[in-house]
């Protein structure tokens, strides 16, 4: 039974052999595939929602915040009505965003990262991108430079916050919980220190 499947492609390779012109392999035997884009494989988030009947009414000090990793959306909230609802990009797997329940340690509107980042040469240029200062040294005559994020506020004493970032349709982060460049500021400006942040599961 097996020899039988083979055969016709055997035969076909021995033609070829002595020079006898023979079709390309038999379309039987392969199916073509419709490969889709990468783009289509990533889940698609909906876009940022903001209603603007509750902008006079939400202020850094009435304002809280909720993120859900399950849903990788994040709430602006005043009482129990949404004044924003935006995608994120939360922790992966091997750097998951952890949940409870926290309050915002700190605002930096033009914060870098200790940790993650780029080696530069003297002049800014960069030598070595995407390194973690957990397991990568500095190569000879460069410095570190912390990655950007924007509009960050802290969660915790380890690093997490929420900021600018890069939003794939998944979770992509060293923890932290990515925002949408426009609206990043927006929840910032609306925000204080001691604003209370939920993330669920």
């Amino acid at each position: 039974m097996r020899f039988a499947r083979i055969f016709p492609i055997l035969f076909c390779a021995g033609l070829a052999w002595i020079g006898v012109a023979v079709p390309s392999a038999p379309a039987q035997f392969f199916k073509s595939r419709k490969l889709k884009p990468a783009s289509q494989s990533l889940s698609r988030q909906a876009p940022a929602k903001i209603d603007k009947s509750l902008e006079s009414a939400i202020n850094p000090g009435n304002s809280h915040v909720r993120v859900s990793l399950s849903k990788q959306r994040a709430f602006l909230m005043v009482g129990e009505e949404i004044y924003i609802d935006t995608p994120v990009s939360t922790g992966k797997r091997a750097t998951p965003t952890p949940a409870g329940s926290f309050t915002v340690l700190e605002k930096d509107a033009d914060h870098r990262s200790s940790i993650y980042g780029d080696f530069v040469d003297f002049k800014g240029r960069v030598v070595r991108s995407g390194v973690s200062l957990k397991v990568d040294s500095a190569p000879s005559g460069t410095r570190y430079r912390g990655a950007p994020m924007m509009w960050f506020m802290r969660l915790t004493h380890y690093g997490v916050g929420m900021h600018i970032g890069i939003l794939p349709g998944y979770p992509a982060s060293h923890g932290c919980i990515r925002l949408p460049a426009d609206i990043a500021k927006l929840i910032y400006d609306k925000v204080r220190i001691g604003t209370r942040v939920v993330v669920e599961a």
